[in-house]
């Protein structure tokens, strides 16, 4: 098999398997899993596993990680701003909504990524970056009104939770960027997932709820955790290490394809046409972006 079709492949299964991830959080909600308790379920088992590989496949980065204070602060602050903040709201927007309509508000991300990398650089966007945050800013307002003016079509629950994840996965690829190209992935989320596990119950207290387990929920763990998660991530960074981070992110856009998709399909979710009207803008709006991203590489390798 071709190098390249590999890597590809593999970062094309990794957002196939955030899609599944999305999808088995709503089975889950939908099958007595309180969000809260669900959330810290997650960031403790994940960060276990993940930290856990990092630990035995990164030893010497991992080490030089746990051993730095201005490591772990920084780690701290991406767990409690970015990470857990990101995972409750978009928990709580899938609970409001459904996981294909949550993924894709959410992914209105890398506009406000861009929004902010231009106010910091004091510069204005080029013209397919303007059509790009205009194509997003439509998107969004056709899911939440189905172009009416008279009233949402969504919850304003739900909209509101969409647009924090949103804001809180921009902070996501912000604040641990630095750390990530100096002490690698696993190592970054795994403890701050671990950070989120510790702080975030004594929060929101998940010991007074039931944790339903059966078959089903077994399967929706399994989905959230290790498929959608840790198999995801290994996946996602072995094709990018690969493809390119640049190619890796465009390719990663069929996440919200297949979340609408299992919510389709196993959620049994209706979407209207506005409704795939407005997905197609957002996520034209991050594919704009990827591509020109893609274009300025080739341009500066040749």
């Amino acid at each position: 098999m071709n190098k390249m079709f590999k890597g590809t492949i593999m970062v094309l299964i990794a957002g196939i398997f955030w899609g599944i991830s999305g999808v088995s959080g709503q089975y889950l909600m939908a099958h007595g899993m309180n969000v809260d308790l669900l959330s810290c379920v997650r960031l403790i088992t994940a960060g276990v596993i993940m930290t856990t590989i990092a630990a035995l496949n990164q030893r010497e980065t991992f080490l030089k990680a746990v051993t730095s204070l201005k490591a772990l602060g920084g780690i701290a602050i991406f767990s409690l701003i970015g990470l857990v903040m990101n995972q409750y709201a978009y928990l709580r927007a899938i609970e409001s909504t459904n996981a294909g309509t949550a993924t894709v508000i959410q992914y209105m991300a890398p506009i406000l990524v861009l929004a902010y990398v231009s106010l910091r650089k004091k510069q204005l966007p080029r013209e397919s970056e303007i059509l790009a945050i205009i194509l997003a800013v439509l998107g969004t307002f056709i899911i939440a009104t189905h172009g009416r003016l008279d009233g949402l079509a969504i919850t304003p629950c739900g909209f509101v939770w969409g647009l924090f994840s949103a804001l809180t996965y921009s902070f996501y690829i912000i604040l641990p960027a630095k750390l990530i190209r100096e002490y690698g992935s696993f190592t970054v989320i795994g403890l701050g997932m671990i950070m989120g596990g510790i702080v975030f119950p004594i929060l929101v207290h998940p010991w007074q709820y039931t944790l339903v387990l059966n078959v089903g929920n077994w399967i929706g763990l399994f989905g959230i955790i290790i498929v959608g998660t840790v198999f995801a991530y290994s996946l996602f960074l072995k094709g990018t290490a690969i493809v390119g981070a640049v190619k890796g992110s465009l390719l990663a856009c069929v996440e919200p394809i297949s979340s609408v998709f299992f919510s389709l399909t196993i959620m049994h979710e209706v979407f209207y046409p506005m409704d795939f009207l407005g997905m197609i803008f957002i996520i034209g709006a991050v594919l704009l972006i990827s591509l020109r991203d893609l274009v300025v590489v080739k341009k500066q390798l040749q």
